[in-house]
Formats: structure tokens, C-alpha cells, sequence
């Protein structure tokens, strides 16, 4: 990369603003329409965009920190009177009940942040092979040595200058490399900023330094961040597309960004934006592949139906993984949190332990007999207890989580038998919430007798998987049915 200072020298001469009290966006709009043409000229002898833009960016450090408060965390709305797992008493039903409920909108994926333009293989000779840990990977990138920065940020001249020693070319093959590890392990947004921390916390000597290089490789693979400085701390904020619970955040040019680490109080932040910067997503659609060691075989049977029974083994280190995962919301709306949940797939080693057995007991099954059975072996084969008296709060499992801890709720019973109907039986589901309990609902592709929910014209019949002994269509009585929404997976 072909440095230059002339840019960083032609900003401080010609714009000598206090720190903490120059607007933002006056700057910005100053640069852009004053010196439109010039910047076209100077942003010419550089190799390319990106170092334009990153020299830009480490102006915008040096002169534009701004005071900013965190807002109090939005807490996981608490569920007062939290329905009990009932035995099922055979009532008689002459009519059935069909229930059109509020469906709870929903996103199925984002795409994934890219890096502005293409990045080039950059090899010099301070480059050298790092090896890593991460959830039981054992991996490595190409990372030169002046990556590792001894950062002091008590002034902010000190946090660009060495945002602008990071820029230099051998970087690239880092950049290069941790976007190839994101591909190979299907990381999503979440996983890789993990990964990202993995690999900085690891490699450099200061928790400032990495912080930094966190923030440098997040952002230039295309995701939205900001830098913010506590006391004597450097700290990164990142923004999501999803509202996350129970973490204090901040509004930055009516943008939502979330400390990354949970700090929380007064913080000076640069509010520069970096070109093409977009927020991350906390959607979970593809199998993560971490660390292959598993978990201490479990049985699990129905105790009602016999025949019905499983070995469940998982992955440990997605279960850590899984622990780090913030709970989050689409658009506010705190139900569609399950679909995170729910939509995730199984790992390929939890499926070929699990599912054999499983498929063994439906064959030869109608869809109707075998999500029965699934139906039981999920009800019977589980114990429950509340959330508030195993974690102290509520806590909603992956699939994974429900076969490896040794309670399960009414949700995350609900969330592994979705999955299990769609792929055992590759049908339809829905959860169904009601004020205090969460149930499913199974679009069936024949006729199918009980209760149900019509959803966008379509018939899903009542499964409830915490109305013990229940067959399909038997909907657990007492609830608030007026109040039912749907959330579609």
C-alpha cells in the first residue's frame, strides 16, 4: 500500500476542531462538499478504496470523540404466571376449536457483510504464521507482528495512529483469512466476531491492542462498529440488526450499538461511519462448525409409549458457544426471540445419534402416527422445571441444548419438536404462544381431526409438547386462546 500522510496533514491544517465538541456530521458535510474534488484526487494515489477510506477513518479518530450515556438494558419480559406442564385427562370435544391467531413477523436470514472491494493477497516479510484456539479449532491465520500494538488510549492521537499502522498492506492476508474461516466453519455473525476476539486476545500482549485489531479486522470485513474509550479502556460497539436483551447499549446517530464485553456508563465514542458498514445479525441458519468432541451419552424415552427411545449425544464446544449467544428480538417484538431458536439446524453429529433410532420408531407410520409418537417420546422423555429456579431468569435452548441439560421448559420443548417435524417428517410448524405457555402447531398434509390454528388461510393442528400424554390436536385447556400468536418457522 502506498502510504502517504498528505491527507491526514491537509484535514488537521484546514479543520482544527476541540475534541469532544465538534459535530459530527458538520464535519462529514464539510469534508464532502468543500473538498469533494480534491479528496477524488488524493484518494486516486492510493491502491485502491479501501486504504482511502481507512486513512479517512483515522482522521475522523483523531479528531471526533463524542460523550454518550448507555441506556439501561432491555430487560426479557418476565412471564408473571408461567403455565405448568398438565397431564392430558381425554376430555370429549364435539367441536374442535380453530384459533386464527396474530402471526409474528419474522426474518429468515440477512446476507452476510463483505469487505467493501475485493481484497488482495498482501505476503511481506513481517508476515508470519499464528496459530489459534477457538471452541476446539485448532486454526491459523497469516498475521504480520505490528498487528500486535501496545495501545495507550489516554490520548486519541495514540488510537489513530495505530488504526493507521494497521492499514498497511501485509494486513490483507489476515483480512483474507479470517473471512476464509468464517466460510469454512459456516460461522455466523456472532461466531465470527467470537472468532475475531479468539484470534486478537490470543495474539496480542495488551487487551487495548486487542481490542483494536478486533475492531479493525470487524470492520474491515464489511461489519458496522464503533470505537469508544472508558477511562483508560478501549472498547467496541457493535451494531445488530436485532434488538439484544438484558445488555445497556447506546444511540449514536439514531443508530442502536451494544458494547461489545457488556460494558455499560459514560463513554467517549467517534461516531465516523465506515463506507459500506452493516449491522450484524444474531440468525443462526446454518450448522456451526466448532470443536467435534461430544457429550456423555443420554438416553431419552418415552415413558409411555415403548419402543419409543433415543441416544442423544451433542457437541461440547457448540454447547459453549451456544452459552455466549445474546438473546435477541426481531423488531422489538420480544416473541419472535423462539425463531432464533427454533430455526437453527441440528449438527450433522447430533442428527446421525439422534435421528436413526427415532426414524426406526416411525417407519412405516402415517405423518399422523409418527408425530404421535414424537410427539410423546418429547413429553414423556424430559423433565420439566421453570427457567426462574435452574438459570434465575428465563432462558430459551437450542435443540442442542434441550438433549445435553437435564430440564427443559414448555419453550424448549416446543423448539425440539419443531424441529424434529420438519426434519423427520419435512412438515410445516409453527409455535404457538399463549400468555404464559408455548405450544406448537403442524400443518399436516391430509386431514387431521382437533384443535387448530389458521394461519394465512392454512390449517396447523395443536401439538402441545408440555401437555403430558396428549395425543396430536388435544390442546391444553385453560389458556387464553384470544390471545394466541403464531410465530411460522
Amino acid at each position: 500500500m502506498k502510504k502517504t500522510l498528505c491527507l491526514i496533514f491537509l484535514f488537521s491544517t484546514v479543520f482544527c476542531f476541540a475534541q469532544n465538541t465538534v459535530d459530527f456530521d458538520s464535519f462529514r458535510n464539510s469534508i464532502l462538499s468543500d473538498y469533494s474534488n480534491e479528496r477524488k484526487s488524493m484518494f486516486a494515489r492510493y491502491d485502491n478504496f479501501r486504504d482511502s477510506v481507512n486513512i479517512q477513518y483515522a482522521q475522523f479518530l483523531r479528531e471526533i470523540w463524542v460523550e454518550h450515556s448507555s441506556k439501561n438494558p432491555v430487560a426479557v419480559p418476565v412471564e408473571h404466571n408461567p403455565v405448568p406442564p398438565k397431564p392430558y385427562s381425554d376430555p370429549i370435544k364435539d367441536n374442535p376449536i380453530s384459533i386464527v391467531p396474530d402471526r409474528v413477523p419474522i426474518i429468515d436470514s440477512f446476507p452476510k457483510p463483505n469487505p467493501i472491494e475485493p481484497i488482495k493477497e498482501n505476503i511481506g516479510p513481517r508476515t508470519g504464521k499464528f496459530d489459534f484456539n477457538f471452541f476446539g479449532l485448532k486454526e491459523s491465520i497469516r498475521i504480520p507482528k505490528f498487528a500486535n500494538i501496545h495501545l495507550n488510549v489516554s490520548k486519541v492521537d495514540n488510537i489513530a495512529d495505530a488504526w493507521h499502522a494497521l492499514c498497511e498492506d501485509e494486513i490483507d492476508s489476515a483480512i483474507i483469512d479470517v473471512l476464509s474461516l468464517r466460510d469454512k466453519y459456516n460461522l455466523c455473525d456472532w461466531a465470527y466476531l467470537s472468532l475475531l476476539d479468539a484470534i486478537s486476545s490470543q495474539f496480542c500482549d495488551s487487551k487495548n491492542g486487542s481490542t483494536l485489531l478486533m475492531a479493525f479486522l470487524f470492520c474491515q470485513s464489511g461489519y458496522q462498529m464503533r470505537l469508544a474509550i472508558d477511562s483508560s479502556q478501549l472498547i467496541m460497539l457493535f451494531g445488530s440488526r436485532h434488538q439484544i436483551f438484558d445488555m445497556g447499549y447506546y444511540i449514536i446517530d439514531n443508530l442502536t450499538f451494544y458494547p461489545y464485553g457488556g460494558s455499560t456508563g459514560s463513554l467517549r465514542i467517534c461516531p465516523a461511519t465506515f463506507e459500506g458498514e452493516q449491522p450484524l445479525s444474531l440468525i443462526i441458519n446454518r450448522e456451526q462448525l466448532l470443536g467435534g468432541d461430544l457429550s456423555r451419552q443420554r438416553i431419552i424415552k418415552s415413558n409411555q409409549l415403548t419402543g419409543i427411545s433415543s441416544n442423544a449425544q451433542v457437541p461440547n464446544e457448540l454447547i459453549k458457544f451456544y452459552d455466549t449467544y445474546p438473546t435477541s428480538a426481531f423488531g422489538g417484538n420480544i416473541l419472535s426471540r423462539w425463531a432464533m431458536y427454533a430455526n437453527t439446524p441440528l449438527a450433522e453429529s447430533t442428527k446421525k445419534i439422534l435421528y436413526p433410532k427415532l426414524t426406526e420408531s416411525i417407519a412405516g407410520c402415517s405423518k399422523l402416527e409418527a408425530a404421535n409418537k414424537l410427539l410423546n417420546w418429547v413429553q414423556t422423555g424430559f423433565e420439566y422445571e421453570f427457567d426462574d429456579k435452574i438459570w434465575g431468569h428465563d432462558r430459551a435452548f437450542f435443540a442442542e441444548e434441550t438433549l445435553y441439560y437435564p430440564y427443559a421448559d414448555c419453550e424448549d420443548r416446543s423448539i425440539l419438536f419443531s424441529r424434529l417435524i420438519r426434519d423427520l417428517l419435512g412438515l410445516d410448524v409453527a409455535l404457538i404462544y399463549y400468555p404464559g405457555h408455548l405450544a406448537t402447531a403442524v400443518k399436516f398434509n391430509s386431514e387431521v381431526q382437533g384443535d387448530a390454528m389458521i394461519i394465512d388461510g392454512k390449517r396447523y393442528v395443536v401439538c402441545d409438547p408440555t401437555y403430558i400424554g396428549a395425543p396430536v390436536g388435544a390442546q391444553m385447556p385453560n389458556l387464553e386462546y384470544d390471545k394466541a400468536q403464531a410465530i411460522v418457522l
